[in-house]
C-alpha cells in the first residue's frame, strides 16, 4: 500500500510540472491563475523538513515566521585547476528561485508537502529554458557575490546574504543528478543572516537534486564544472 501511494504522489509530482511547464501554459503565462492564489495560501501550515531520517538541521527561531517556499533551479559550481587530480574546488551556485507557493492548490491538501517534497527530483530535469518560460513565477536568484557570500535576492520580501549554521548529508535515496543520473546529491543546509541582509533572516535548503560534483578533477586544462541541481528553499524573516 505504500509503495502504491509513492507511486500516485510521484506521478501526480511529474503531472503537475509537466502542465505548467507545457507550451500551453506558456502561451497563457500572463494569465495564468497560479500568481492570483499564491497570496491564499496559508504558509503556517507547513513546516520546514529539518530530519533527513538520521540526523536533523536546527529549527527556525522561535521569532521568525515562515515568508516563502522556493524552488530552486540551477547549477553547482566548482573549478579544476590545471593536471589537478584532486577534488573540484566549489566556488559558488547560480539558480532561479521558483515560487513553489502558488503550485499548492493544485495539490490535495492532505499531500501537500509529500509532493511538494517531490518536485526537487524532477525539476531537476527539466531544461532552464523551459522552467523559465513556464507559469511557475520566478520569485527571486540565488547567487555567491564577489565576496563569495551566498545571496538570495527576492525582491520585495528581501536580501539575505547568508553564511552557513549547520549542514546534513542528504538521504542516500536522493536523485543523483538530472533523469536520476550524476554524482549524488549536496547536503541539506541551514543558512542565517550576515550583513548586508534586508527583511529575510534564515534559509534552509532541503530536499536536493543533484549538485554534487565528481570525486575528482581527472587531469586535463584548468576548467570550471557546473553541476545541474534542484532544492527546496524555505526563508524565514
Amino acid at each position: 500500500m505504500a509503495s502504491t501511494r509513492s507511486s500516485f504522489l510521484a506521478i501526480l509530482a511529474i503531472f503537475v510540472l509537466t502542465l505548467v511547464c507545457s507550451t500551453e501554459a506558456r502561451r497563457l503565462k500572463r494569465l495564468s491563475p497560479l500568481s492570483r492564489h499564491a497570496s491564499s495560501i496559508d504558509l503556517t501550515k507547513f513546516q520546514v523538513p529539518l530530519s533527513n531520517g538520521s540526523a536533523s538541521l536546527p529549527p527556525p527561531a522561535t521569532s521568525l515566521s515562515l515568508k516563502a517556499i522556493t524552488l530552486g533551479r540551477g547549477t553547482q559550481n566548482y573549478t579544476c585547476a590545471a593536471g589537478s587530480t584532486a577534488a573540484p574546488v566549489p566556488i559558488g551556485a547560480k539558480a532561479d528561485l521558483l515560487d513553489a507557493t502558488p503550485l499548492l492548490p493544485l495539490f490535495p491538501s492532505s499531500e501537500s508537502q509529500s509532493i511538494l517534497n517531490l518536485l526537487p527530483e524532477y525539476l531537476v530535469s527539466f531544461d532552464f529554458a523551459t522552467i523559465q518560460n513556464s507559469s511557475i513565477p520566478i520569485l527571486g536568484k540565488h547567487i555567491f557575490d564577489a565576496a563569495g557570500v551566498p545571496t538570495f535576492d527576492l525582491g520585495k520580501l528581501g536580501l539575505l546574504k547568508a553564511k552557513r549554521v549547520a549542514n546534513i548529508a542528504a538521504p542516500a535515496t536522493a536523485c543523483k543528478g538530472p533523469n536520476g543520473k550524476g554524482n549524488g546529491a549536496i547536503d541539506w543546509l541551514a543558512l542565517t543572516e550576515a550583513p548586508g541582509s534586508n527583511g529575510l533572516k534564515e534559509v534552509y535548503r532541503v530536499y536536493t537534486a543533484g549538485g554534487r560534483a565528481p570525486a575528482s578533477c581527472g587531469g586535463g586544462p584548468a576548467r570550471p564544472i557546473n553541476i545541474e541541481y534542484a532544492s527546496q528553499y524555505w526563508f524565514f524573516g
